[in-house]
């Protein structure tokens, strides 16, 4: 019994480092021909660019958040919006707002779903404000929030980090300020989120 044990534990190890080792660079991901910098200390940051009127970074934000639920405790996850365009600041300055308040993990699914579901506009102060108001959000406090120094500190960064990592769409995430992993080049979301377990795995290795 032992022995069929064994052999069944190493069959399927066997099975999840070929997995492992089927991802490529240049496939499945991209190595960064100028590492950037990171914020995260020991861990291994791992960088989502996103938008939130953006319907793909809607379908992948269920899969960030069952992988922040059980991510390897050598990675620390930081979310930075993306801006395009002018007009995409709105939601750039939210996000930034909501986290100075400590309110973004109770609001930010639900920007998204009152965008993507409930085909809110939210492309203005205004209607933000609106919005979450009506999630019980003080609306002065928010837009006095949206309009600081400090806000327009951390906008005026995540432009220069888009820059920095020549982001072309979202969502896109970065492992450790050397790799891209897109959708597109996973193949599909669950993948992605393989690639970037993956990826972690290999970073953490390396600073041992």
């Amino acid at each position: 019994m032992k022995k069929l044990l064994l052999a069944t534990l190493i069959f399927f190890s066997g099975i999840l480092l070929a997995q492992a080792e089927d991802f490529s660079e240049g496939i499945e991901y991209q190595k960064l021909s100028e590492p950037q910098p990171t914020d995260t200390g020991d861990k291994v940051e791992v960088l989502e660019f996103f938008w939130y009127g953006c319907p793909h970074c809607y379908h992948f934000e269920p899969f960030v958040r069952k992988w922040l639920a059980n991510k390897p405790a050598s990675a620390e996850f930081v979310r930075v919006p993306a801006v395009f365009r002018p007009d995409w600041k709105v939601h750039a300055r939210t996000y930034y707002a909501l986290i100075e308040m400590g309110l973004v993990e109770k609001l930010h699914g639900k920007i998204f779903d009152a965008i993507h579901k409930d085909h809110q506009h939210l492309s203005t102060l205004d209607e933000m404000a609106d919005f979450l108001a009506s999630e019980g959000v003080d609306r002065q406090t928010f837009v006095n929030t949206y309009n600081s120094f400090l806000v327009d500190a951390r906008v005026r960064k995540a432009v220069k980090k888009l820059a920095a990592y020549d982001i072309d769409g979202v969502p896109t995430v970065i492992v450790n300020g050397k790799y891209r992993v897109t959708g597109r080049m996973a193949g599909n979301y669950e993948t992605m989120i393989d690639v970037i377990n993956y990826l972690v795995g290999k970073e953490s290795q390396g600073r041992k």
